[in-house]
């Protein structure tokens, strides 16, 4: 039997993390494909355990090889999700979940079968609740709100897409909390 890839996906400051972090201890089974990126290494990171870090012409490389089930560019670096994270998983009847951007859900959604996904929307509420948790976590300039301000827009379009939604609200991470660990139990039931 195939395994399931559930991806998690939501507005900056949605609360995808929070919850992510929920369910790590109660699924111990779950597995977490890891990202590649053209980013620089950060002072905690290490390669291969948080990110694999490849330089620009790698990274490109391996696009033109078809190496990527998804891949984007965000400020100025790319991200992607290998397929040999991922279908290695699915072959083996395990379940896999990855927090996304929309970008990334529309390209696996076209190279994995539906039965093989599960799209997940982490819903916070208004662009005037997202602003005041995105204002709270660090300081941001006003041209950076701007562009997640677009993004927002665009999330919360794809949101009627998801096989499921939870609903993250202020002051309700609990009760999303319990909602989030029942859905990914349902599918790793399948």
């Amino acid at each position: 039997m195939k395994g399931k890839f559930i991806l998690v996906i939501g507005p900056s400051g949605s609360g995808k993390g929070t919850l992510i972090n929920h369910i790590r201890p109660l699924f111990p089974a779950l597995q977490y494909p890891k990202s590649s990126t053209t980013r620089s290494m950060r002072a905690n990171e290490k390669h291969g355990e948080h990110y694999y870090f490849l330089s620009r012409e790698e990274f490109q490389s391996r696009i033109e090889s078809g190496d990527f089930l998804e891949w984007a560019e965000y400020g100025g670096h790319f991200y992607g999700t290998l397929a040999s994270e991922v279908m290695p998983l699915l072959d083996g009847g395990m379940t896999a979940l990855k927090e996304l951007e929309v970008q990334g859900v529309r390209q696996l959604q076209k190279k994995i079968p539906k039965e093989e996904l599960a799209v997940i929307f982490v819903n916070a509420g208004s662009w005037s609740e997202m602003e005041a948790r995105i204002r709270a976590r660090a300081s941001i300039s006003e041209t950076e709100l701007e562009k997640r301000k677009e993004r927002y827009q665009d999330e919360m379009n794809f949101m009627s897409e998801a096989d499921f939604v939870i609903e993250n609200h202020s002051g309700e991470v609990d009760a999303a909390k319990k909602r989030f660990a029942e859905v990914v139990e349902s599918l790793i039931a399948g």
